[in-house]
């Protein structure tokens, strides 16, 4: 445990709060201040800023340039604002970190903390935070806990079992190891162990909050139906994945209540967690969020975007600024029975990455996973996947719903890709014990073999 760490944490959440009874108007006015802060920190200290709004420095927001991830990559060393950092020595780092299975809370040279994506959505990605940094991040994610109205602090610690990676390079590791203290005691669970381990460990530690991938929290809800888990949490909260309708319908029969579904990721920490009415608000006084069409263009509030533009407006080590992201989300309005003015995300279909390219009879057809969530949904018992190969589709079943049989399912795959226009492609059905997993241990519903 880093005491400062979590004494920043404590102080950052007790002032957010005030933050809750801003309307529009502070919101829009707070934002503008902190942006402009980080440009000038940004022009100050990073080569490839100045270098990627040459001409535009005094230009409207919207007509700056976006960056991706294989941008900041490409340019690390020149984009990061400390001149001695170099992704080399970062990438070592991590490298040591994951080969000594070492403790990812403890930071890196005594003031750096770092981890990297997994590389499923585009190239991968390293990032790094500073102490001050690092603690808004924490904080973005405590946040969740206060919106959904999850009593914690001294008098109270909140007992928190966290069902996600436990690679020492991936945030989830690095969050959870950081706020390990008397205040929030922890139980990190790898997302890939045994199911009867994960049981047993559950049932000993009786957590207060149980935070997961929606893959791994699909099967426990399962467990705790059947009998086998026996726990009472506080709230159950789905990230870093797609929570569908039919999954946190599961999780709320088995636990009694609505999951909370937090929007986040590594990049930018907490986007978005909903409140005590369930609707979920963007974090607009860390972030902005952009929504834009597949030219870049500004898309209406209730329109989904084809990819989303985020400006992180605490990050100074490595500033990003209009960064893209592949998810697809639709913004609504303001105003909840809450009281928050914060602005709604009314959802979130994924990624872009998740739409398949598949062959139709007068050529290439795009296949969204909605097409496969209609059909699936009530056919897998505890979650599915559509793997995508040169040859074939294959589609896995992590146990079969009543009433189900896997050539009933194949049928009605296949019905539903003619109906979508596509021609030719085999679809193979197999029921599995476990669904395939990334490196970082999620089970996205959409897996593309093919390039």
């Amino acid at each position: 445990m880093d005491v400062r760490i979590v004494s920043r944490v404590l102080f950052l959440r007790a002032a957010w709060r005030r933050r809750d009874h801003w309307d529009a108007t502070t919101i829009a006015a707070h934002q503008d201040r902190a942006l402009q802060e980080l440009l000038r920190a940004a022009y100050a200290g990073s080569e490839f800023y100045r270098r990627h709004h040459a001409g535009l420095q005094e230009a409207p927001f919207d007509q700056l340039p976006p960056v991706t991830k294989a941008d900041l990559m490409s340019h690390f060393d020149e984009a990061v604002t400390t001149p001695d950092l170099k992704l080399a020595d970062v990438e070592q780092h991590l490298r040591a970190l994951a080969a000594e299975n070492g403790d990812p809370g403890v930071p890196w040279r005594g003031r750096w903390w770092a981890a990297a994506t997994a590389g499923t959505a585009g190239p991968r990605g390293t990032f790094i935070w500073n102490r001050s940094e690092w603690a808004t991040v924490l904080a973005s994610y405590a946040r969740a806990n206060d919106w959904a109205g999850i009593q914690a602090g001294l008098g109270r610690p909140l007992k928190v079992a966290l069902v996600t990676s436990r690679v020492p390079t991936h945030q989830s590791a690095v969050v959870g190891a950081s706020l390990r203290s008397g205040l929030v005691p922890t139980l990190r669970l790898d997302v890939t162990a045994p199911m009867g381990e994960t049981v047993a460990a559950l049932n000993r530690f009786q957590p207060r909050a149980l935070v997961g991938y929606a893959s791994a929290l699909r099967p426990l809800a399962l467990e705790q139906l059947a009998g086998h888990l026996k726990i009472s949490p506080q709230a159950v909260m789905s990230a870093s994945e797609v929570l569908t309708p039919s999954a946190a319908q599961e999780l709320a029969k088995a636990w009694g209540s609505a999951p909370v579904d937090v929007y986040a990721a590594t990049e930018t920490a907490g986007i978005a967690s909903p409140c005590v009415y369930r609707n979920r608000h963007l974090y607009e006084d860390l972030l902005i969020v952009e929504p834009v069409d597949r030219d870049g263009n500004p898309v209406p509030r209730g329109t989904t975007g084809a990819r989303v533009l985020v400006t992180v407006l605490f990050s100074r080590t490595l500033p990003l600024i209009r960064y893209e992201m592949s998810d697809t989300v639709r913004l609504g309005g303001r105003g909840c029975p809450c009281g928050r003015s914060f602005t709604l995300l009314e959802d979130i279909e994924g990624r872009i990455e998740d739409v398949l390219d598949m062959q139709g009879s007068a050529g290439p057809v795009r296949v969204h996973p909605i097409v496969f969530h209609h059909v699936l949904d009530q056919a897998a018992a505890g979650g599915w996947q559509v793997v995508q190969e040169p040859a074939r589709l294959r589609v896995l079943l992590a146990g079969l719903a009543a009433g189900n049989s896997p050539q009933a399912v194949q049928a009605a795959v296949a019905g539903a890709l003619r109906a979508a226009g596509v021609v030719g492609t085999p679809v193979d059905v197999a029921v599995v014990s476990q669904l395939e997993r990334t490196p970082s241990g999620k089970a996205p519903y959409v897996r593309r073999l093919i390039r």
